[in-house]
């Protein structure tokens, strides 16, 4: 058998990176230490890290044709990324966000809407899900989602969804209840509290804390983590990085704890670097699980 192959849906940017003294307040001002671009979005950076881990990721997504357009494909394809499904809007441009870091890791986001919703399910061929062994959903259009959820549900290929900021404008509530796993922050969970779809939903509920680790629950029972409390050069794409991580690892036919645990690791190990992208592999994971194991 081959490597697990998963399809990535969802955003695809080119990141401009910021690092500044401090995140100024209203009217205030902050001094810029360092500055960094390379590929981003949600999708984009979970694809790049399971390539990394040795799975085979499918990216599905939209970019201009720009030149941020040609850097994000060149440097997916070096890592491996299939990108045959990366549609190229002509006459739009490629979403840059602009990302701005204080010394902490912390992040503010700036962002244009660019191209990364451009792209619709008819771009998608029905045998790129069917032949997937996992669906990864993240921010994108509800019904672009909710399409893709409902073409893998019908074909049997697990679900995981991470909505991503836009909790507060977008009806989600359908993909919630088609996801086998949603993947939140704390600051997403807290959005989501009052969601019907997402007290009754059956599936895995995975709470991302940071430094602080991550708590899944599944049909009432608890799985947490306390994480690794390594100090952050960036937290740009950490949590995308997690999940690919939980993704990997349950692929990998590990416990839902192990999952968990490999998933604070590639967070963790994605805040040491800067950017949003980072190669993580699986020797990367051990040796830091091993550091952590008490005596």
């Amino acid at each position: 058998m081959g490597a697990p192959r998963v399809v990535c849906a969802g955003h695809v940017n080119w990141d401009v990176t910021l690092y500044v003294d401090r995140l100024p307040s209203a009217d205030g001002e902050a001094a810029i230490v360092d500055q960094h671009q390379s590929g981003g979005g949600s999708a984009s950076n979970t694809a790049f890290v399971l390539s990394t881990l040795g799975l085979s990721s499918v990216l599905v997504g939209s970019t201009g044709e720009d030149k941020y357009g040609s850097l994000v494909r060149e440097e997916l394809a070096e890592a491996g990324v299939d990108t045959t499904h990366l549609t190229s809007v002509p006459g739009a441009v490629t979403t840059v966000k602009y990302l701005v870091v204080d010394e902490s890791g912390q992040v503010m986001v700036l962002a244009n809407d660019g191209a990364n919703e451009a792209f619709d399910t008819a771009s998608v061929p029905d045998d790129a899900i069917e032949r997937a062994d996992h669906l990864h959903l993240t921010s994108q259009r509800p019904e672009t989602a909710q399409a893709l959820a409902e073409r893998a549900v019908e074909a049997g290929v697990p679900v995981s969804f991470d909505p991503g900021r836009r909790l507060d404008c977008r009806e989600y509530e359908p993909v919630f209840r088609l996801a086998d796993v949603v993947l939140l922050n704390e600051s997403e969970a807290a959005a989501t509290k009052q969601s019907a779809a997402l007290e009754s939903r059956d599936g895995i509920t995975v709470i991302k804390r940071g430094s602080d680790g991550a708590t899944a629950t599944v049909d009432g029972r608890a799985v947490a983590h306390d994480g690794f409390g390594t100090e952050p050069v960036d937290t740009t794409g950490a949590g995308d990085a997690f999940a690919a991580g939980f993704i990997a690892g349950q692929l990998d036919g590990t416990s839902l704890e192990t999952a968990v645990a490999v998933g604070n690791a590639c967070g963790a190990l994605a805040t040491q670097t800067a950017g949003a992208r980072v190669a993580i592999t699986w020797d990367d994971i051990e040796d830091l699980l091993d550091r952590t194991v008490p005596e």
